[in-house]
């Protein structure tokens, strides 16, 4: 019996990247992230329940290069998260399905989340 080349499915390779696909995968991402850094703030708010030196160690360890790092990171994720969340919300509500719209608020919500972020930062770091 003869076999037949059968046709492969397309891959990530063959679409070109556009900014629907790119806030999905960062949707899912950020989602995980959100996850894991929740298990991060967990372990730093029962180490500053039991004072001491517990609490102390977790304030070194927040403090730390990595440790600050991680807390950008953990809200960069966190307003990506919640600005996309709302854009999904509205697309719920049958608002900003037409193309040019879904592309304008997907730009809005990167602009969205580093502009909350950054607020979030100058205000936490003491900026009045």
């Amino acid at each position: 019996m003869a076999t037949r080349e059968r046709p492969l499915s397309p891959h990530l390779q063959v679409y070109r990247w556009q900014i629907t696909m790119v806030m999905s995968i960062l949707h899912r991402a950020t989602g995980i992230a959100l996850v894991v850094g929740a298990f991060g703030l967990a372990w730093f708010l029962l180490m500053l329940s039991l004072g001491g030196d517990a609490a102390d160690t977790a304030m070194q360890c927040v403090g730390s290069p990595l440790g600050l790092l991680f807390a950008f990171g953990f809200s960069l994720s966190l307003m990506f998260h919640l600005c996309n969340g709302i854009r999904h919300l509205l697309w719920d509500a049958g608002r900003g399905y037409d193309i040019p719209t879904v592309y304008k608020s997907g730009y809005t919500v990167f602009v969205l989340t580093f502009v909350l972020t950054a607020a979030i930062w100058f205000f936490a770091m003491g900026g009045v």
